[in-house]
């Protein structure tokens, strides 16, 4: 089957996946029934929710002991008639809606993770899960988010993740999120914090926010430290049935909700869902306004190390050809998504693709026959603004370097895709020799004891001076041989080195760095200082802010070119512009 008639067979389901009920101890109704609950998520229009109550699944279970009593008395025939009625609606409302039991556990540093499983999951079993997490015996009833000494945000993850739940950091970017800001933990623990393979996602307040400021936006996988792209949902966090009128902070069942994309309403299919790449079959429900289209949020994002459009694949003009260069580009660095049929132009008219099935099977046939080694990706269609556009979801290749014709071998320089020169190559055969195992890699600082592997890097890397900047370029080292200079260039991305770069052999951005050097060298005493580290240059390239900045070091200078915003870390922010 195709992949367009497997999405053609797909139905959008509302979901919220965090309520609370009153098996939370802060529930700000206590004489709601669980009947109630699942009335007004019948009225609020929702098929999937859960019960995500604080450290406990009391609330699961109380409805469940409710619905058995109930069962029990019919069964023996002694039924009243309101509890016949009420039993009926129980039986019609969980044919409407899955109801699924989960729990909100607070980990390390009071940190909220959303565990959701499958309705088949025996409540004995959640609560195993809960006791191994560290919950007190004593208060696993309790439903309170104080705990004490838990497990912590990486345990957690593993173990809700290894019992087969969904595993979902709560309100990321909020209070108790792995995300928040201002938080003073280490950098490198915030990473694994939201990187982890075992995460699925992140619950995020400001899911239909746009600009680069969206925690969405934040981890697209354009960020060095980040190149996980994460999948962000919304939910309501409720603990009561409406929102309160008096304070829009606490909402009710429903206020924030999340469609998802499934062949069925089911925990495995929602399961395999987040399990998958697919990020266009999550997206902010919006009552009032058009579906989210996620082809024209991506064209209002740009071209990225992630992201590519092309409005065109005739062979003719080799627009074809360029669609397969950054298919072996994106699989040599970070992985991501070709968008073809639509320009990058956000304002500009679809143009789509006329043939679609045709389409497929070429580009198939093309990725097939001109990429070594075989690499796996998924072609399907999306719609905007009713036109078809075809989406290449390419992974991070497992065994780099891919190559064109067995000997064009492509990467991907932050918008731009450019065949790959020597040193480059050599560093992608490293890093698959180290993925393997087959390169010697030197040892790590150990963990001390109580200390996780995260918090050992944080400590090293929180107790050096202001790292460079995340994106651009560093001329490390210039000679001259025969009248022609050769610089050694630093990809500040990756770190990579790569020699004997000249003006004229110079991709674009390396260009600029040369010429500016050479033409337009530093001159401190105009520099922007800020302590040690400095604002040289502001400007525009390709609709994008760049930024050259300084650093002193040790009596040497430092010169660090065409920097984005998403390199622009901790002291350096303060150059960022207001636009930014």
């Amino acid at each position: 089957m195709s992949a367009k008639s497997r999405r053609s067979k797909m139905q959008w389901y509302r979901m919220d996946l965090h309520l609370h009920t009153p098996g939370s101890v802060d529930y700000q109704e206590p004489d709601v029934s669980y009947l109630d609950i699942l009335l007004h998520a019948e009225m609020r229009g929702l098929d999937i929710i859960a019960f995500t109550d604080h450290n406990t699944v009391a609330g699961y279970r109380a409805m469940l002991d409710e619905i058995d009593h109930l069962t029990y008395l019919e069964r023996l025939n002694r039924i009243e008639s309101d509890e016949k009625r009420r039993l009926a609606e129980y039986r019609r409302l969980l044919e409407k809606i899955l109801v699924l039991p989960g729990f909100e556990f607070t980990a390390t540093f009071g940190f909220h993770i959303l565990g959701i499983f499958s309705p088949q999951t025996p409540i004995r079993q959640l609560e195993h899960i809960l006791l191994s997490l560290n919950i007190p015996p004593e208060t696993l009833d309790a439903g309170d988010s104080n705990v004490g000494a838990s497990a912590d945000v990486l345990t957690a993850y593993r173990t809700i993740n290894q019992a087969g739940g969904i595993v979902i950091a709560a309100h990321a970017n909020s209070s108790h999120g792995v995300a928040m800001r201002g938080f003073d933990f280490g950098g490198q623990t915030k990473i694994a914090y939201t990187q982890d393979p075992h995460l699925h996602a992140l619950e995020v307040t400001d899911l239909d926010k746009k600009g680069r400021h969206s925690t969405q936006r934040f981890f697209d996988g354009t960020k060095p430290e980040y190149p996980r792209r994460m999948r962000c949902i919304q939910g309501s966090d409720a603990h009561r049935l409406q929102a309160d009128p008096h304070n829009p902070k606490y909402l009710g069942i429903g206020d924030r909700v999340t469609e998802v994309l499934l062949p069925e309403r089911s925990f495995e299919a929602l399961l395999a869902m987040f399990q998958s790449n697919d990020f266009a079959r999550t997206r902010p429900y919006r009552p009032s306004r058009d579906p989210y289209d996620h082809v024209q949020a991506a064209r209002e994002e740009g071209p990225s190390i992630v992201q590519t459009f092309h409005e065109g694949m005739t062979r003719r003009g080799g627009r074809l050809y360029a669609i397969i260069a950054d298919v072996c580009a994106l699989a040599n660095t970070n992985g991501g998504t070709i968008y073809v049929g639509v320009s990058a132009k956000p304002k500009e008219k679809p143009a789509g693709v006329s043939n679609v099935s045709e389409a497929i099977e070429t580009l198939r046939t093309e990725i097939e026959h001109k990429i070594t080694p075989p690499l796996e990706v998924e072609i399907d269609v999306l719609e905007t603004r009713g036109k078809p556009v075809i989406r290449i979801q390419v992974p991070a290749g497992d065994d780099p370097p891919y190559a064109i014709d067995d000997n064009k071998i492509y990467v991907r320089d932050e918008a731009e895709t450019n065949l790959a020169v020597r040193d480059e190559i050599v560093q992608l055969v490293r890093q698959n020799l180290a993925r393997r195992g087959e390169l010697h890699k030197p040892k790590k600082k150990p963990a001390a004891e109580g200390e996780t592997p995260a918090d050992a890097v944080a400590e090293q890397s929180d107790s050096d001076a202001v790292e460079a900047p995340r994106t651009g370029v560093e001329i490390i080292g210039t000679e001259q041989r025969k009248g022609v200079k050769y610089h050694m260039m630093r990809d500040l991305r990756n770190g990579n080195v790569v020699k004997n770069v000249t003006r004229s052999s110079a991709r674009k951005l390396w260009h600029y760095a040369i010429s500016e050097k050479e033409s337009n060298p530093v001159q401190p005493e105009k520099v922007q200082w800020h302590g040690e580290i400095g604002l040289w240059k502001r400007y525009k390239r390709g609709g994008t802010t760049r930024y050259d900045l300084v650093q002193r070091e040790n009596g040497e200078l430092r010169v660090y070119y065409g920097v984005t915003y998403e390199g622009m870390h901790g002291p350096w922010q303060v150059f960022v512009s207001e636009e930014e």
